[in-house]
């Protein structure tokens, strides 16, 4: 019988962790591929608190050996279900086992949704990048695209537009999902164009991205630009199906819970980009999973 299960060792579930053993308490990490989640793939972290520079390797990797000198135990294992065996005991099954527990944490996170285009996961960190303001700066004085239609598209061209030579937006439709005063904003920016109605369809360059291929979606025609990013923001995919059954999900999956972290069962916690909210960065996530984690040891 473990204290806490944390279900994922990303920021959240990591920070998670450290508390809980902080407070005397025993923690389980699973995680079903690596611990670190997506900032791993981040060559250099600029924008959290105490750090100039840090790849996102050795964040991840100094979390991970923080919660393992305290006491936590990861096991790299895939969680299937929970089953709610009410007040101070859960069991958590996973595809090697099942565990009991007093309190869970599901820091599941959420992936970014790719275009799935050849060699797009091969270049990221190369020219292919999902976080504009976590990898905008490498990028400055050069011309970049970003490719999507909603709010984290157009404050992703807008953020670039100021580091950047150019910035070429790019959309599958005519009309925007976000705001109509961001939309505004950038066709005033003289260094942002437009390219409407057109889709990603190739990554151009063999070890690093050197343009991308856009097809026009009305009269089949296809244009070649020359960049040296692309910013992919068509949204994120979390992957929370597997506890629906006990946490209630909103219309994109995300787990419904406030800044408390709690959800709407008692003893089931979430941390990080896996609930809802309007921020996700590592300094929110680190956050959710010192509140989450103190939560559940209290529980």
């Amino acid at each position: 019988m473990y204290d806490v299960i944390i279900i994922g060792a990303g920021t959240a579930g990591l920070t998670a962790a450290i508390y809980t053993q902080r407070a005397g308490k025993t923690a389980l990490l699973l995680e079903a591929k690596a611990y670190g989640g997506q900032i791993v793939n981040t060559p250099d972290i600029e924008n959290y608190p105490g750090y100039k520079h840090i790849s996102g390797f050795e964040f991840a990797t100094n979390l991970y050996e923080q919660a393992k000198e305290l006491g936590a135990e990861l096991k790299y294992e895939r969680a299937l279900s929970i089953r709610d065996g009410g007040n101070e005991r859960k069991t958590v099954v996973t595809n090697a086992g099942e565990y009991e527990c007093k309190a869970v944490i599901l820091a599941t996170g959420a992936k970014n949704r790719p275009l799935g285009l050849e060699n797009e996961q091969k270049m990221v960190g190369s020219g292919v990048s999902y976080c504009a303001t976590c990898d905008g700066m490498f990028f400055r004085g050069r011309e970049v695209a970003v490719v999507g239609g909603g709010n984290t598209a157009i404050e992703d061209a807008s953020f670039l537009s100021n580091y950047c030579s150019k910035v070429y937006l790019i959309h599958r439709r005519d009309a925007f999902r976000g705001d109509a005063k961001g939309v505004k904003a950038l066709k005033e920016k003289d260094n942002v164009e437009f390219v409407l109605n057109s889709a990603v369809t190739k990554l151009l360059g063999k070890f690093r991205l050197e343009g991308i291929e856009v097809t026009n979606k009305l009269d089949g025609s296809v244009k070649t630009i020359p960049v040296a990013g692309l910013f992919v923001a068509v949204g994120q995919q979390p992957e929370n199906e597997s506890f629906s059954d006990v946490v209630s999900l909103d219309e994109g999956g995300y787990i419904a819970a406030g800044e408390d972290c709690r959800t709407g069962t008692e003893g089931i916690f979430t941390a990080g980009d896996c609930r809802t909210k309007t921020v996700r960065q590592l300094t929110t996530a680190a956050a959710d999973g010192a509140v989450a984690a103190l939560a559940a040891c209290k529980s």
